[in-house]
């Protein structure tokens, strides 16, 4: 080995080393946003795969820190429904324990550290706390917000949870495309629409537990991925089906947990609040 070789290759090791001791600090949690008992699963395939079935589903939320940043994703049930009896009969009956602040308290967090909260989607399962957090950047799928100002409103969208953003007195941040959010790698909000045009998903690198897929309503239960299970009300068919292969090579090709936010059997792939992962 020549000593040009010799120094290129100790500043190669110098830069690398200094990346890794520059390297943010993330930490992510699982939050519980509230369940939605499905009276006719049927909702869920535009191909009869659940005909007569009946399932829960939860409903998830995620807290991400990088560093001394705090971001949350997905905002979850409207905290009007804490304690809300489940109707058997209703084909959805969505319920609620306990609202974020309550839980994020638990971890010593207030409403006011959280500056960006990151959306999947635009449907009320999933934006019902955000004015909870007005201080905080909205992050949403630029298709997504558009739609919170169309008329008629589609499928389970209401402009009213997201007010402090539209009315102009908090930050929104429309995304399009894939978007870096600390500029560093470690958490990348990821285009993936079909369930709606705007639809994103979030890869989350942590040091030990390694990468982490938040798969948003991509898919609302792991099997899905298999069968290609796409809901009739779905955007787009073919996008969906796109977005799924996308975050299932993903997965692969990272060695990625892949986790389905509506499907309850994926809450233990993260550790049990308020424990995180790291």
């Amino acid at each position: 080995m020549n000593a040009m070789t010799t120094n290129l290759l100790a500043g190669a090791i110098l830069m690398m080393s200094g990346a890794a001791a520059n390297a943010a600090d993330v930490e992510l949690w699982r939050l519980d946003c509230g369940e939605i008992a499905v009276g006719d699963l049927a909702l869920f395939s535009d191909t009869y795969n659940y005909s007569g079935e009946k399932r829960t589903l939860t409903d998830s939320c995620y807290l991400i820190r990088h560093d001394k940043d705090y971001m949350l994703w997905d905002a979850g049930l409207p905290a009007a429904l804490i304690g809300a009896k489940v109707d058997k009969s209703a084909a959805l009956a969505p319920t609620l324990a306990e609202d974020l602040p309550t839980q994020l308290a638990r971890i010593g967090i207030k409403p006011a550290q959280i500056s960006r909260l990151g959306i999947s989607h635009n449907h009320f399962d999933h934006v019902g706390q955000a004015s909870t957090f007005p201080g905080a950047t909205l992050m949403i799928g630029a298709a997504d917000l558009a739609q919170f100002k169309a008329d008629p409103l589609p499928f389970a969208v209401d402009p009213g949870f997201i007010k402090p953003w539209l009315d102009g007195s908090s930050k929104v941040d429309p995304i399009s495309g894939d978007r870096d959010v600390f500029g560093d790698g470690s958490v990348v909000i990821l285009a993936t629409p079909g369930h709606t045009p705007g639809e994103t998903s979030l890869l989350v690198k942590l040091a030990k537990t390694g990468p982490v897929l938040l798969s948003g309503d991509v898919a609302h239960f792991e099997e899905q991925f298999a069968n290609h299970g796409v809901p009739s009300f779905n955007h787009d068919r073919a996008d969906t089906l796109a977005s799924m292969e996308r975050l299932t090579g993903i997965a692969k090709s990272l060695d990625a947990i892949l986790i389905v936010q509506h499907d309850a059997a994926d809450i233990a792939k993260l550790p049990a609040f308020p424990k995180s992962a790291n």
